[in-house]
């Protein structure tokens, strides 16, 4: 339980500083990049223990979780992308 607020805490800051990184523009409010780069750091914890990089009772990292916000945030922005014909 613990390791899952812990990734909550630091995928708050990952979407923050996914949003600064991520290329192009940005249509997300603040509540949708924070929760989006707490997904990102779900992600990033729950992938590195599939791969074996993390044991059960730790949470990915501030690198790791960017690159899963990152990731989130480029899925979602091709998701809502309005296309012009």
């Amino acid at each position: 339980m613990w390791t899952i607020i812990v990734a909550i805490v630091i995928g708050f800051i990952a979407g923050l500083i996914a949003r600064a990184i991520h290329p192009g523009n940005d249509k997300a409010g603040f509540i949708m990049t924070t929760l989006l780069g707490i997904a990102g750091s779900l992600l990033a914890t729950f992938a590195g223990r599939m791969l074996g990089l993390y044991s059960a009772d730790s949470a990915a990292g501030l690198i790791a979780s960017v690159i899963g916000a990152v990731i989130i945030l480029f899925i979602y922005n091709m998701l809502t992308k309005r296309r012009t014909v």
